[in-house]
């Protein structure tokens, strides 16, 4: 390494962490002539990664372009920026173990699928461009298939609790209740 202050090649380091998602290493590094400390990053050198477009045009993968479209999906949404660089890592990891061509709808999918599980207005932020929406149907028809999935809400209270928990009650209480709650 270079020394970023006095130009020398000769250093040391003095500590290497890996970063919070494992995919790089930081060094920090003191330079032996002017003593500077700076730090230093190590990744993997990724796969040349290649887009393919819906109009059949191909041009190289870009991180940011994908991060980007994610965070303008959660513009003014609650989500924190480790949220965002996780789903971003994790699309990523996922492209670059599938080839070296990724079609661009194979991309959306894969983002639809991380947001619709994350927060649901931004998965509708991302579909209405993704799928290009052109009227309000479209989005109440993605609304209403949203609405379709279940939703696992520890608030609220199981209708049905399961059969090896149930218990029957004893036959003499059995009896039919009025009104006001209370047997007859």
């Amino acid at each position: 390494m270079r020394c970023p202050k006095c130009g020398s090649r000769d250093d040391k380091v003095i500590d290497s962490r890996q970063s919070r998602d494992g995919s790089s290493i930081r060094r920090r590094r003191e330079c032996l002539k002017c003593k500077y400390r700076y730090t230093t990053y190590e990744e993997i050198e990724r796969s040349d990664l290649r887009v393919v477009k819906r109009d059949r045009t191909h041009e190289p993968f870009d991180r940011r372009k994908l991060a980007g479209s994610i965070a303008k999906s959660f513009e003014k949404r609650s989500t924190s920026l480790l949220t965002l660089e996780d789903i971003v890592e994790e699309i990523v990891h996922e492209l670059e173990t599938g080839g070296r061509e990724v079609a661009s709808s194979v991309i959306g999918a894969k983002v639809l699928e991380k947001l619709r599980a994350i927060d649901e207005v931004a998965y509708l932020r991302y579909a209405s461009v993704y799928q290009r929406f052109e009227d309000v149907d479209q989005f109440v028809d993605a609304i209403h298939t949203l609405g379709r999935r279940v939703k696992p809400n520890a608030l609220q209270r199981e209708l049905f609790p399961p059969e090896s928990t149930q218990k029957t009650a004893p036959a003499s209480r059995n009896l039919p209740m009025n009104k006001n709650h209370g047997r007859v």
